[in-house]
Order: C-alpha cells, then structure tokens, then sequence
C-alpha cells in the first residue's frame, strides 16, 4: 500500500530534526518505510530530492554537509527550525481568532482550530468573542458550497496543474480545460480560479459553479510565470458590467434576489409585489438572470430580454 506524501514528508522532517549528526541519503533510506518501497535507485533519489525541496519550501531549514569521507549528508538543526515566543496582544488575539472562525466550512477549519490551540498553549491572550450575543444576526463564515473548491485550493498551494470541465454562461455544453490555477477569491458570494489556460495561452478567471465533474491533477511544473498580483475582483466586475455606464432595468420578485439587489443603483416599488430594478449590464448577464428563473423579468435593453427568453426555452426543451 503507498504512503501517502504527508506522512513521508512528516518521518523525513522528524528524521532530520532528531539526528545529532548529518545522515546520508542512503541512512535516510534505510530509516523511512516509504523510501525501503522506492524501488530503484533513480526512484528514490528522484522522490527524496523533490521531498527535501517541499521541506524547505514549507520552511524547514535543512543544511547539507559534506563528511570526510566525501559522502554528503543532512540534517535540521533544532535552534535553526525553533520559533520565537509568540507575543499577542489581546486585540490580536480576537483578530486570530476570527480568522479561524470565517474557515469552519472549509478544509482549513481543522488547520485553524489546531493552530489556535497552539498559540493557547504556547501563552496566547485568551480574546473575548467580538461578535458575542449577536451571532444570530452576524456570522463571520466563508461559504464553501462547490466540490471544486478544495481540490482546486490544494493545486493553487502546490503550484499543480489540473483539467476541468467548465460550462461557460454562453454555451450549451461544457468543453475541457487545461489550467495553471493560481488563486481562489471570493466575491459576491461567488467564488472564482484565476489562472493559466493552457490552450488559450492566456491568463483566464473561472466561477466555480460552472465546472461541472472532478478536478484532475496532472503531473509537470508550471509553464508560465505566476503573476505577484492576481487580479480576480477586477476581471469579473469588467465581465459583470460594473465598470461600464451601460444598465438594464428589470422586475425582480419582492423577497427574492437577494444578489441583485445587492447590485443595482436603484430600486422602486412595481407594484403587485414586484420591485423594479437598474442593475449594471454587462457580459454574462442574461446567464445569471435565468438562474433566478420566475422571480425576474427583464424590461430592458430588448437584446438582453431575448437573450434571457431565448435561455429558458433552451431549458425548457432540455
């Protein structure tokens, strides 16, 4: 059965960390089970080399020595892997300690709880809630609901490249892509990839709702330059509508549409239980109305009105 690479990754840092003295690949070798089930010599050296190159990645410090005898050999010094004390003021404290609160729905709830009973332990301020007797009207949470969402954080941090099946919001089917993701951002209560479309040899943001199927991991190192800013929020407002001076006017069902409303310049009483509605009009819009199905109807411009008719008659034939 293989070893999974957190635990190889784990025997190989407490291996360096416990050791006294510098140990050679092939003492590493003989010391972790998952190096004993490598195989070859190229297989273990391969596996070892990119291993010691996550360590120092993650932080590690590991030095390289050269014995006497020529052989070279490793080890993580304590002192030089040992954080200073952690000193946290009590506003600082609360700080953390919502942070670790908007995380509960996601895979780094279980990172975020560990960590603060950590810095507890270790002799952090014991911060009082700030949102204590009004959790029933605030709640500092990052909803997570698209199964993409946590292979797709995983490949960003591992700098791996994945395949999708995306459905764009002007096409029937979804096609295959090939992406270098670089960074998850959510906005509006959506949350969007941005990252290299291979095939397209371009940078490309994605809207996790609309990749239907698993996300594949694929072997290989990057083949562009990840940026140092990632634009997300602003690629999107642009397809949105939110930067241009164009609107739309529509009827939107009073108590539904909570996304819309947050969007629109102004609002009106229609009458008959309507809301009338000037929302920024952009591209994608007419895919986003029909999600909302029979609780919009859309006043104008006329090409976006037959856009949106032309989406629900394609549903209703599927």
């Amino acid at each position: 059965m293989a070893i999974a690479k957190a635990e190889r990754l784990m025997n190989l840092a407490l291996c360096l960390l416990g050791t006294r003295r510098p140990l050679s690949k092939r003492e590493l070798r003989g010391s972790i089970e998952a190096y004993m089930e490598a195989g070859t010599d190229d297989s273990f050296n391969r596996m070892f080399e990119r291993d010691k190159d996550d360590l120092r990645e993650l932080g590690l410090v590991i030095e390289t020595v050269e014995a006497l005898d020529g052989e070279i050999g490793y080890l993580a010094r304590r002192d030089s892997n040992r954080l200073p004390p952690v000193s946290l003021d009590a506003e600082e404290a609360a700080a953390l300690g919502l942070a670790a609160k908007v995380w509960q729905q996601a895979r780094l709830a279980g990172a975020a709880s560990g960590a603060l009973q950590k810095l507890r332990a270790a002799g952090m301020p014991e911060a009082g809630d700030p949102y204590e007797g009004q959790h029933s009207a605030i709640e500092p949470r990052i909803p997570v609901h698209e199964a993409a969402f946590e292979p797709l954080m995983l490949a960003c941090r591992d700098r791996r490249p994945v395949t999708f099946d995306y459905r764009k919001s002007n096409a029937v089917r979804p096609q295959q892509r090939q992406v270098e993701p670089w960074a998850l951002e959510c906005w509006r209560g959506q949350w969007y990839l941005a990252g290299f479309d291979r095939e397209r040899g371009a940078e490309r943001v994605f809207r996790l709702s609309r990749i239907t199927g698993k996300v594949k991991s694929r072997a290989g190192k990057y083949t562009a330059d990840v940026p140092d800013v990632v634009t997300v929020r602003e690629t999107v407002a642009s397809w949105a509508g939110e930067t241009a001076d164009r609107s739309a006017r529509i009827r939107l069902r009073q108590g539904a549409g909570y996304p819309l409303r947050a969007r629109a310049t102004a609002v009106r009483d229609a009458g008959g239980g309507w809301d009338e509605l000037e929302i920024p009009y952009g591209h994608g819009l007419d895919a986003w109305l029909v999600e909302f199905g029979p609780d919009v109807m859309v006043l104008e411009p006329a090409d976006l009105r037959a856009d949106v008719v032309d989406r629900l008659r394609a549903v209703a034939k599927g």
